[in-house]
């Protein structure tokens, strides 16, 4: 859950919010929860897919007008020269008065509620042992961090796992639920989202 911040566009150039449904923006992906919040913003925006990570330099060279960031990008694009010109993250608490949900896990309903309840506690449980040794389970993400600075990755790992990882609470569900709806509604998604919280 994004607690006001969340996916950011940047550009190499600063852009107005009503220009933002004219720009050619790379994409991290298409079933996204950052390409759903951006076609709620715009509806009418030029996307192209390219790799998460190859986004800040395919904008900063000018193949595309803006580029949606996920990742630790959103900590590190001001390195390259690149501008914010929206966090998605605050538009939709703007909007919504919501977190913004930025992904989720899933499991077949045909698995039955006790697999279920299972599963979710044990997620559940991995989240707080990571929380609790938090400096382990950093050193270890580090690994994979694309020399991120220990300081940024740290900061980051804070914005996306925290207590909200254990329990996204009833406005986190309510997130949930209101934008499945509006992207349904608006045509973004093609079928009515049925959810069911587990745990």
């Amino acid at each position: 859950m994004g607690e006001g911040y969340g996916p950011m566009l940047v550009a190499a150039r600063k852009y107005l919010p009503s220009e933002i449904g004219k720009l050619r923006i790379a994409v991290p992906g298409t079933l996204t929860s950052a390409y759903l919040a951006l076609k709620l913003f715009a509806p009418e925006v030029q996307t192209f897919v390219i790799d998460f990570d190859k986004i800040i330099p395919a904008v900063a060279a000018g193949e595309f007008d803006a580029g949606l960031l996920i990742h630790e990008g959103q900590l590190t694009y001001g390195n390259t020269g690149l501008q914010k010109i929206l966090d998605l993250g605050q538009w939709w608490h703007s909007e919504t008065g919501l977190p913004l949900p930025l992904g989720g896990n899933a499991i077949r309903r045909a698995l039955g509620p006790e697999v279920m309840l299972t599963t979710a506690n044990a997620i559940r449980d991995s989240i707080e042992y990571a929380l609790d040794q938090r400096d382990a389970a950093l050193a270890y993400a580090m690994q994979f961090a694309r020399d991120l600075d220990p300081n940024l990755a740290n900061r980051y790992v804070g914005m996306y796992v925290n207590d909200r990882s254990i329990d996204i609470g009833e406005d986190g569900r309510e997130a949930i639920r209101r934008i499945l709806a509006m992207g349904y509604e608006r045509g973004i998604i093609p079928v009515e989202a049925k959810v069911d919280f587990i745990g």
